[in-house]
């Protein structure tokens, strides 16, 4: 008998761009575009196999599920599920690493061009008319900063990290990253790398990008203590996880001329709905963008094919991807 297969929030890995038939090639799938919160496990009744982007699958929701054998996360963070109950029932939880580090690297890249270049600003102004009325051939709304021979601080040189590291190079800027024992094997050929305590990295770079996990060691890491070693004409790029700042710090400092700009492609919060209203919202000097660094069509196509790669392992009974 066909495994019955259930994703339980399919819009945002394939809002209608790709085809399921990876998945669909191995039992009998339902998607739903997404669940309603509390409405979890009546969704997944009766599935052996539930496959979930953010959708929360808890301990209670486990447990009303005795048909379940399998739990795929269609993303590399694994937060969303209870791993400890799963792995009390016997249930493997999967997920897919590395699928998104050239669309994330970029990701980064772009929200610090937007910051330094200001490409939205001034085409914006250009459609407004103000250059048709310009007396002369060229002007700015907003001083332009070029990024060759300054440095580029990375916190976090996993493969994202690493990738952001080569683009940096590749645009002429010195590259520092944050001294972690396990980094000490990273070679990047043709890349020189500075490793520095964090502490160091901030106060001397020019651009600080973050692409660490959350942890509670990291939980917040970007505090107003640290801020205010960084230099004032610094940007803070973050791609990894909101709860990496404290968001409030982090706008205080933006108002207090401590820090040039931010650019954001997550938040602690998202969506950034409810009170108190996240203070980043509607800042001139901090771009922020719908945590969309990994959803370039590439990389939601490549997250499908080895999510349904991770689940033909498992019927093949040799589990790959295991995280619990």
């Amino acid at each position: 008998m066909a495994d019955r297969i259930v994703v339980l929030d399919g819009q945002t890995l394939n809002p209608g761009d790709l085809d399921w038939a990876p998945l669909g090639a191995l039992g009998d799938l339902t998607v739903h575009p997404r669940t309603a919160a509390g409405r979890e496990a009546d969704a997944a009744a009766g599935f052996d196999i539930v496959l979930i982007n953010k959708t929360p699958i808890n301990a209670a929701t486990i447990a009303k599920l005795p048909d379940l054998r399998y739990i795929g996360v269609l993303a590399t963070g694994v937060n969303a599920v209870d791993l400890q109950a799963a792995r009390q029932r016997g249930i493997p939880v999967t997920n897919v690493p590395d699928y998104s580090t050239p669309s994330v690297a970029q990701h980064t890249i772009a929200l610090l061009l937007e910051l330094v270049n200001h490409v939205g600003l001034h085409n914006r102004v250009v459609h407004d008319g103000e250059w048709v009325k310009s007396a002369d051939f060229s002007f700015t709304r907003a001083p332009l900063v070029e990024l060759s021979g300054k440095t580029l601080g990375i916190v976090g040189m996993g493969t994202i990290g690493r990738a952001v590291a080569r683009i940096g190079a590749a645009l002429g800027m010195n590259i520092a990253a944050a001294h972690h024992s396990s980094m000490k094997t990273v070679n990047l050929p043709g890349v020189e790398i500075t490793w520095l305590p964090l502490e160091k990295l901030l106060a001397i770079a020019d651009v600080v990008s973050l692409h660490c996990p959350l942890t509670d060691a990291t939980r917040q890491m970007i505090n107003a203590d640290r801020l205010r070693l960084m230099k004032p004409t610094a940007y803070l790029i973050n791609t990894g996880r909101g709860l990496l700042l404290d968001e409030p710090a982090v706008a205080a400092a933006l108002n207090a001329g401590q820090l040039a700009g931010a650019g954001l492609d997550v938040l602690s919060v998202e969506p950034p709905a409810g009170k108190p209203r996240n203070p980043l919202l509607g800042h001139p000097r901090c771009v922020i963008t719908p945590h969309i660094a990994w959803a370039s069509v590439e990389a939601r196509r490549r997250l499908l094919h080895a999510a349904a790669g991770n689940l033909e392992a498992f019927q093949r009974g040799q589990p790959v991807n295991i995280v619990n």
